[in-house]
């Protein structure tokens, strides 16, 4: 077995020995669990320590530190969706840079008209959004933006070879952030996809950066993903790296602290050590079981023709590079600028495993052990990023790709992104996933603006280890 499969093996373990269907009442029947399926079922589990503590009477539990707790997940969509100004600020920034109409809002959120003009107006006056022409609205831009209904011609020293490519308007924030020397261009059109692009220089090199109208696996949101990166490379035709920068889900270890991924970590997608296949990024398009009790899989592998950002992670990561002064930069870039872009505190990076039928355990996060050292700041991790809502979301099957891919993060499904970008022949890709929860990033919004901030952070400090441009 590899390291990876002995992890979701026991993985599997954990998640059948705490199944709630038939979760032992006492602690004799614990341990008779836990022997017949180590006698008759996971066969390669040599050693299992147990340690078992009594909680004292009407004293809850504490919150992680080794205890395990129970619960079972409500499903969204089994809320009533209430509107509020959040709500229709978020719809407004996945959009960006489409504007969208009244309609729009009360089609998506079934929302009276009173109630989303409320909301606009409301969003307009604290400077967030702001009205068009012909009842459309869009987001009020952090920085100066230029209307152009296309884009002016730039002089040879001004085009950039490096292209960012984000989902996420708080992930364009996060790597503008980045940059110096900005000019921000956006192409509003009524029909078909907007597009927004902003210039600069990261160190010697340009760059530019855009954001993707929209994600998801319908056929317009991959339509406009492919469009939008088909076009950025047709018009910035000097562009010879691509960095896919934004948000993931975390791929936890339950046991080993050097592979354990948590919240605020960042994954640059490598090929895996011990895979002669060199892919980085892995989409799973059908996930199914297998006769044996195994999965079979149905995947789109990509990997570029050359590993330079790779090495260059890889080469950073083993130097210790100082991506917390890139953090900090960006920070004091972002103060004022709506958004919690400092990290959370602690206490809301909860563990926890699906154990199927919508019930969930708690667990706590593991500690570094023997010669492992907690070194703090930013942790990041080069391993493959996976994609593919047969499996990013799925619980055991999530676990199970994870293994077989030796993933260690999940995004948002941008197959169609580098499918546009191998298609238009750019030979030199990398992305760079911040982890703001344990499912494909789009889960919780707490973390996303500090996950996205440190995606930046480490894309930038791969940019100023590459050598400076000839031309």
């Amino acid at each position: 077995m590899t390291p990876g499969e002995r992890s979701h093996e026991a993985q599997a373990f954990f998640r059948e020995l705490v199944s709630p269907q038939d979760f032992p009442k006492d602690y004799v029947g614990f341990i008779k669990k836990i022997i017949k399926l180590m006698q008759h079922k996971y066969l390669q589990l040599k050693i299992l320590e147990i340690e078992l503590r009594q909680e004292g009477t009407g004293t809850p539990p504490p919150e992680s530190n080794g205890v395990i707790s129970t619960f079972i997940e409500e499903s969204a969509a089994n809320q009533t969706p209430v509107i509020s100004e959040q709500r229709v600020l978020d719809m407004i920034e996945n959009a960006y840079p489409n504007p969208l109409t009244v309609d729009d809002f009360i089609t998506a959120g079934k929302w009276s008209k009173t109630e989303v003009k409320d909301a606009l107006e409301a969003l307009e006056e604290k400077g967030l959004t702001r009205a068009m022409s012909d009842g459309l609205y869009i987001r009020q831009h952090s920085v100066d933006t230029q209307v152009v209904k296309q884009m002016p011609k730039l002089c040879s020293s001004r085009q950039p070879s490096i292209a960012i490519i984000t989902a996420l308007y708080c992930e364009k924030q996060a790597v503008d952030a980045m940059m110096d020397n900005q000019e921000t261009f956006v192409r509003y059109t009524t029909v078909g996809e907007s597009n927004v692009y902003t210039l600069g220089t990261i160190g010697a090199h340009r760059v530019v950066t855009t954001k993707l109208p929209s994600v998801g696996r319908t056929r317009e949101a991959m339509t406009a993903a492919g469009n939008t990166t088909t076009r950025l490379l047709g018009i910035f035709q000097k562009v010879e790296y691509v960095f896919l920068v934004g948000v993931g889900g975390g791929v936890p270890h339950y046991t080993d602290y050097e592979r354990h991924v948590r919240l605020g970590d960042v994954v640059v997608s490598t090929p895996a050590a011990d895979l002669t296949d060199k892919s980085v990024y892995v989409f799973c398009e059908k996930a199914e079981r297998n006769e044996k009790g195994g999965w079979d899989y149905e995947v789109k592998p990509y990997k570029p023709d050359s590993f330079l950002l790779q090495d260059i992670a890889l080469r950073l990561m083993r130097s210790h590079a100082p991506w917390d002064s890139y953090v900090n930069e960006g920070l004091e870039r972002l103060r004022g600028v709506p958004g919690r872009w400092e990290a959370p505190l602690g206490g809301s990076d909860r563990l926890t495993m699906d154990v199927g039928n919508g019930a969930f355990i708690e667990v706590s996060h593991p500690a570094p052990s023997g010669d492992q050292v907690d070194r703090g700041g930013l942790r990041v991790h080069c391993a493959p990023v996976a994609g593919g809502r047969a499996v990013a979301c799925s619980g055991e099957a999530r676990a199970a790709f994870a293994a077989h891919a030796r993933a260690q993060a999940y995004d948002c499904e941008l197959d169609a992104v580098l499918d546009s970008v191998k298609g238009n022949r750019k030979d030199c890709f990398v992305s760079i996933r911040g982890i703001s929860d344990y499912r494909d990033g789009t889960r919780g919004k707490d973390w996303q603006p500090h996950a996205a901030l440190a995606a930046a952070a480490v894309m930038k400090a791969i940019v100023a280890a590459m050598d400076p441009p000839t031309d």
